[in-house]
């Protein structure tokens, strides 16, 4: 069986990242996408509410279970689950640079597990987490994230955000 998986913040979880899963499901027989929780980055939503929006954009896969990891780095972690592949996007020159980086280094850890690069579409190639939470506050800002994001994030984030800007 075919295992990887798939890390980030997921901070929310954006159409983007909903690409990267559908992929990742297709390819292999087992994704395991994971919240990766870095204690240096604040993150907007609590890690209970990702995992919640995580689960209930992934619900549809038969393949993909969801989790979170703290305190080892992605490559043991994915040694320790049985993780063969690690699957990871790239959407710019820059992530390119950064990536290939974390791959060398990777593969010095554990030369077992091998990183899958995939090239998103370019009408999605451009969103990030960071990028949706950046558009709110201007008018109309809930429409224009709309686009953006899963359905079963869509209604979480304007309930958070709403609240914030009001």
């Amino acid at each position: 069986m075919k295992r990887a998986i798939y890390a980030g913040s997921f901070d929310p979880v954006t159409n983007g990242h909903m690409w990267m899963i559908n992929q990742g499901a297709a390819l292999f027989d087992e994704l395991i996408v994971a919240i990766g929780i870095n204690p240096s980055k604040t993150c907007t939503f609590s890690l209970k509410e990702r995992l919640e929006m995580l689960k209930s954009c992934t619900l549809r896969f038969k393949n993909v279970k969801t989790t979170s990891f703290e305190g080892e780095f992605l490559v043991n972690y994915a040694t320790s689950i049985g993780a063969e592949h690690i699957l990871r996007g790239i959407r710019s020159t820059k992530d390119y640079e950064y990536e290939s980086g974390i791959m060398h280094i990777n593969s010095s850890i554990a030369p077992n597990v091998v990183t899958v690069f995939l090239i998103p579409p370019i009408n999605i190639s451009d969103i990030s987490s960071s990028l949706v939470k950046s558009l709110v506050g201007s008018k109309g800002w809930e429409n224009v994230i709309k686009k953006y994001l899963p359905a079963e994030v869509y209604s979480k984030f304007l309930k958070h955000f709403k609240n914030a800007v009001n």
